[in-house]
């Protein structure tokens, strides 16, 4: 076996159409642009990403961790006390000719249109990214609301409530997967950057003196997360922003950065934002945000320390990662090396031909009723039935052969490796377990 190629965006999008995992939404009706569908295979493999991001929320040994699932739209008053309606925008220019629109900070403005050649620039002015809506008859100051451009609003304003009802101290968290949404200018780059999407984001409330030694635990626990769902460590890093990178509320940020085949991006970003939010919202709603200290008997606003990562770009970063081209048997093999508790599917049962399948779909179908996420595939070629669960990125494939009904074993193949060996078939589970469990 030899390496052949590496990854580019083109091929991931062709795969991801190929297979399933992602489509153009609304294609038959020439698409929308910066918004996708998820097949099987995605759906599946978002799922993964979800219940790994969720069990590391869980077991953090720095304070109890609750869950919210909160509402998409959020009311005006809601974005104005966050600074979402002033502030939440990106520079826009228009190409006068062609009336291209382009992020003013994504080209240069003094070359010619990328794509009419003329130089021809309106002036360059803010562009709001939230999406305004009117609820209910009437469209008037009153009905004005937003689909949500972050999760993390809807934490900060159910705090109290939260608080109250769970009987939690500080520090503790919450923490909230969910759809949020930005009328990009110009989405690009595949699930790198779309105008719905989805957030893992989670609120770090904490005393102020304790904050930074939260902040740096975090970090490292954001990194590890990485790592342990089997993303290549050489290819993280730490950008630390800078006083004038950070934004005018944040005390400190760290953005964890992936090398993506066009350079090193932000995956996740990890802020200590001081109290700037609790405050801001107490200041506009009249209501109190601040918590009352038993040991010192005074009120004090908690601080905060927030990480944030999308599902779709840690989706999309997966796929770079565990995407590999080599060569077997003289021909070329596409082959998503996932680890075993991200694979959407974690083994695939096939017989070695149709006349045998029988026995193999009662042991597949033993295995799929105890909960795992597996498949039962007889047609064609036993080589070709390998190479299509390597490009699902499939661990283990189980195969009955002539030989299976007198010997009572089945061989099993290894994805990364492509080695069989033989097993006995009531050793099936365990053999599928142990890799599920790095074992």
């Amino acid at each position: 076996m030899s390496t052949a190629q590496t990854v580019t965006l083109d091929k991931i999008v062709a795969l991801c159409k190929r297979k399933g995992f992602v489509y153009q939404s609304a294609e038959i009706y020439g698409g929308l642009n910066g918004v996708y569908d998820f097949g099987h295979l995605g759906h599946l493999l978002k799922q993964n990403i979800r219940a790994s991001w969720t069990k590391a929320m869980n077991s953090n040994d720095r304070g109890e961790m609750l869950f919210l699932e909160g509402a998409l739209l959020g009311p005006h008053a809601v974005w104005e006390a966050s600074g979402h309606v002033e502030n939440f925008s990106d520079p826009m220019v228009d190409c006068l000719k062609c009336k291209h629109r382009y992020r003013a900070d994504d080209i240069d403005l003094n070359k010619p249109c990328p794509h009419c050649g003329n130089k021809a620039w309106t002036d360059v002015r803010q562009f709001n990214m939230m999406f305004k809506t009117n609820l209910g008859a009437a469209a008037d100051q009153a009905s004005i609301a937003y689909l949500r451009p972050e999760t993390a609003q809807v934490i900060y304003v159910n705090f109290k409530n939260v608080l109250s009802t769970n009987r939690v101290k500080i520090p503790f968290g919450i923490a909230q997967i969910g759809k949020a949404f930005r009328n990009e200018i110009t989405p690009k780059q595949f699930l790198f950057r779309m105008r719905e999407f989805e957030q893992m984001e989670m609120e770090w409330f904490c005393k102020p003196d304790t904050a930074y030694s939260d902040f740096d635990y975090w970090c490292e626990q954001r990194m590890n997360f990485f790592k342990t769902i089997g993303i290549t460590p050489s290819k993280l890093r730490f950008h630390e922003q800078t006083k004038e990178e950070l934004a005018h509320y944040s005390k400190a940020c760290k953005d964890i950065e992936y090398n993506f085949p066009f350079g090193w991006k932000e995956l996740e970003g990890i802020a200590y934002r001081g109290d700037y939010d609790l405050t801001q919202h107490s200041k506009h709603s009249g209501k109190d945000l601040a918590v009352f200290d038993e040991e010192t008997k005074t009120s004090y606003m908690p601080h905060v320390v927030e990480s944030s990562v999308g599902v779709d770009r840690l989706f999309l970063t997966l796929l770079f990662d565990s995407y590999a081209e080599d060569i077997v048997e003289g021909e070329t093999r596409v082959v998503l090396k996932f680890s075993p508790t991200i694979a959407p599917i974690k083994a695939a049962f096939l017989p070695l031909i149709k006349k045998i399948s029988e026995p193999m779909r009662k042991i597949y179908l033993d295995i799929k009723r105890k909960g795992l996420m597996v498949e039962f595939d007889e047609s064609g070629s036993i080589g070709k039935r390998y190479r299509r669960q390597d490009e699902m990125g499939t661990p283990l494939c189980f195969t009955y052969d002539f030989e299976s009904e007198t010997d009572h074993q089945v061989t099993v193949r290894d994805r990364d490796t492509t080695k069989q060996e033989r097993i006995n078939i009531d050793q099936i589970e365990s053999y599928l377990l142990s890799c599920l469990q790095g074992k």
